[in-house]
């Protein structure tokens, strides 16, 4: 007989004495199985203890966390959280160096686990760390000569113990004093400072500024980009990651009239060219979290341009009619009249509407109208002028170009700048906020002060260049661009190192290559209409979902390695889930790092029946998006987040590192409760899966047409004696 449901047996430790072999029911108080466990051992005042997991977290157990504990684990009896608060709390401000370098490492330690962090922060403990802060370098400046390691140590410990409690949530940012902030700011800009210290110096100076907004404009008074840049040119990517936080943490809590002068004083101090030359092109290869921090600087970098993109031309503006003028003197300087020309009025403006039409506007009369739409506004007459400007034999190139085809033939270059800029500026996701778990940056956009005017000009030629190989006239208008497009996007996702390497991946991608990779995919995909094959389809199609449900089901006993996230990303840590090979039950538990293959169960300590599952939700459906913060605000967190709801009130929640787990997870989960896989991922497999299974059953009838209705059946003989017995 199966033992009851709220029995679970466990071990539990004791320093100096034998384990012990427990069953805890989990209906009893747990300070009164605190005290039978204490009794056993004769310990006396069990109001004093308490029990916590004797692995590396050893968090402490509590009536809010009891359910977790699962049959095997092992526990320590230990002191309980107000005890060990207290006393850590008196021996940090012992006078012993080593009494309290030893205190304040445990404390490091310790405040990792909520329940400690709560007594710990109480006891007024989060104001007695930032006094010794603020007063440690004059207290210890005579030691430090002396005893530069130990008060390097215990510095470290301090600043990771502070950075630990505070990622709790319970105390509020805006309690720091100025002075505290400008401790931790000359930290940052002190030349030579033990690493581990400057790593929690700029994970706290991130913090202040991403929560608070008051601090930011403190921490903005105290930290200047040319004391981060030395940072960058280091070789620890750990620095130079969280020196890259601080900045984008800056940048991104900037008010918007600050923004631009930022990014100005970024390109005086060239942190382009040193994150290129320091970080993009060093000899070692870029971590996940130095990827998320480049494409969050990349995002906010082209957010600049924004504010261009949501502004309409105003066409009484004559500073902003000097641009299209100055296109126009650009292109036709050759052909047109001196200023001092006798020429009527009516002339000039006649010439001026032939040469606007020339350069491809659809208002030939007031081009300024052609800018009124948002997106792009005025970025697209900005492009257009950049392009002019610094490519300008390309420029008159195209214009003088299509002004000498025939009418039906011309590439309209002004239409085609707009509705390019627009596309390109769907393409970057220009105007949304970074995600929270995206790593996808270019490095192709680090190589220039001005790439995305850059990126444009090449796109303004490929699609000049596209245009010709297509023989479009303006009613292909939209089909050029959907080419482009496609053009732009495959050449994108080779994340060429430069942009002249992206060219040169345009320059293959031409629009008889793109027709190729057309016609295979088509090939690949192509979707039989004939009702014979139809029915066969049909019949194929259950063999196919079973073997698509084996290989998610086999994926999940594979397991995934997924990332916890909270206010602070880089402290994330990871965590593993996979399905048993009997598919009765996920094994999951914390990794301290992420792992490089597959974990075995049993170093997983959690298990969940699947029996025990009573549904699995996705999105905004999901505990973990309903609560406050940042990450419900994230559509493509949302796109990610699934939830599996077990028992009363319980759940395990998901982020999926990318949209092809998020599919596998939700789609094995979902076959594992007898329910439909209905994931993007599962209907593009079973496409292609069926596609390849009829074309395989119908290579023996190549070039043999395949009638729709199937052949009629003949009128029964007249007698049957043609049919011979073998007998």
């Amino acid at each position: 007989m199966p033992p009851p449901a709220d029995i679970v047996k466990v071990a539990i430790e004791w320093p100096g004495a034998y384990p012990k072999l427990m069953e805890i029911d989990q209906k009893k108080p747990l300070s009164a199985i605190i005290k039978e466990v204490c009794d056993g051992w004769s310990l006396a005042n069990h109001e004093y203890f308490a029990l916590q997991h004797a692995d590396s977290s050893n968090f402490y157990i509590t009536e809010k966390n009891r359910n977790e504990i699962k049959n095997g684990t092992i526990l320590r009896l230990t002191t309980s959280p107000a005890q060990n608060a207290q006393q850590l709390h008196e021996r940090i401000q012992s006078s012993s160096m080593d009494a309290k370098l030893e205190a304040l490492k445990d404390l490091a330690s310790l405040s990792r686990d909520v329940t400690f962090a709560q007594e710990f922060i109480n006891l007024d403990g989060i104001s007695l760390l930032t006094q010794m802060v603020e007063s440690g370098t004059e207290r210890y400046q005579k030691l430090q000569k002396i005893m530069k390691p130990c008060f390097g140590d215990m510095l470290s410990f301090t600043l990771t113990a502070f950075v630990e409690l505070m990622d709790h949530g319970i105390v509020s940012w805006d309690t720091f004093s100025v002075a505290f902030i400008k401790k931790i700011a000359s930290f940052v800009n002190k030349s030579a400072m033990d690493v581990s210290i400057l790593q929690r110096s700029l994970a706290i100076l991130e913090s202040m500024v991403l929560n608070s907004h008051d601090l930011y404009q403190k921490v903005a008074q105290e930290i200047t980009i040319g004391q981060l840049i030395p940072h960058l040119q280091g070789s620890d990517q750990e620095i130079q990651t969280y020196t890259i936080a601080v900045i984008n943490a800056l940048f991104l809590k900037a008010p918007d009239e600050r923004r631009q002068e930022m990014a100005n004083i970024l390109a005086q101090k060239q942190l382009r060219s040193i994150i290129l030359t320091h970080v993009i092109r060093a000899q070692r290869a870029i971590n996940n979290e130095m990827a998320h921090q480049l494409y969050v600087l990349q995002v906010l970098t082209f957010n600049l341009l924004e504010d261009r993109m949501m502004t309409k031309m105003d066409p009484q503006d004559q500073a902003q009619r000097d641009i299209i003028f100055e296109l126009r003197r650009i292109a036709f300087d050759a052909e047109s009249e001196p200023n001092n020309s006798s020429g009527s009025m009516e002339k000039r403006k006649s010439m001026y509407t032939r040469d606007y039409k020339k350069l491809g506007f659809i208002n030939h009369v007031n081009p300024a109208m052609d800018f009124t739409q948002t997106p792009p506004g005025m970025l697209a007459l900005d492009n257009m002028l950049y392009f002019a400007k610094h490519h300008q034999d390309a420029y008159i190139r195209i214009v003088l170009e299509n002004s000498s085809r025939e009418d039906k033939h011309e590439c309209p270059f002004g239409r085609s700048s707009i509705e390019l800029t627009k596309m390109l500026c769907e393409i970057l996701k220009v105007g949304e906020l970074p995600s929270e778990t995206c790593n996808d940056f270019h490095p192709m956009f680090f190589t220039h002060d001005r790439s995305f005017e850059e990126f444009f000009c090449i796109c303004i030629q490929l699609l000049n260049k596209t245009w010709k190989e297509m023989r479009a006239t303006s009613e292909d208008f939209n089909k050029v661009m959907q080419v482009v497009k496609e053009q732009v996007m495959r050449a994108l996702t080779t994340k060429p190192s430069s942009l002249d390497q992206f060219k040169s991946k345009l320059q293959n991608l031409s629009y008889t290559e793109i027709l190729k990779i057309r016609q295979s995919e088509r090939m690949n995909q192509e979707d039989f209409q004939s009702r014979p094959i139809l029915e066969l389809k049909e019949k194929i199609q259950p063999e196919i979902l079973e073997l698509i449900k084996q290989q998610r089901l086999n994926r999940l006993v594979e397991g995934t390695c997924f990332r916890k996230l909270n206010c602070r990303r880089r402290q994330d840590k990871f965590w593993y889930c996979r399905l048993s090979p009997n598919h009765k039950v996920l094994h999951y538990g914390d990794l301290e790092e992420s792992p490089q293959g597959e974990v075995p169960h049993d170093s997983l300590q959690d298990k969940l029946p699947v029996a025990d599952i009573k549904a699995v939700v996705t999105g905004k459906d999901c505990p973990h998006m309903k609560e406050k913060g940042a990450l419900k605000q994230n559509k493509e967190v949302l796109e990610l987040a699934f939830s599996i709801l077990y028992d009363s009130n319980c759940q395990l929640n998901f982020i999926a590192p990318d949209k092809h787990e998020y599919c596998i997870w939700t789609d094995g989960l979902n076959a594992l409760l007898g329910k439909d896989m209905m994931s993007d991922l599962t209907r593009n497999d079973l496409d292609t899966l069926l596609s390849m299974e009829i074309k395989l059953r119908l290579l023996d009838l190549e070039n043999i047409q395949i009638p729709d209705a199937p052949p009629p059946i003949p009128k029964e003989p007249s007698n049957y004696d043609f049919v011979y017995d073998c007998n």
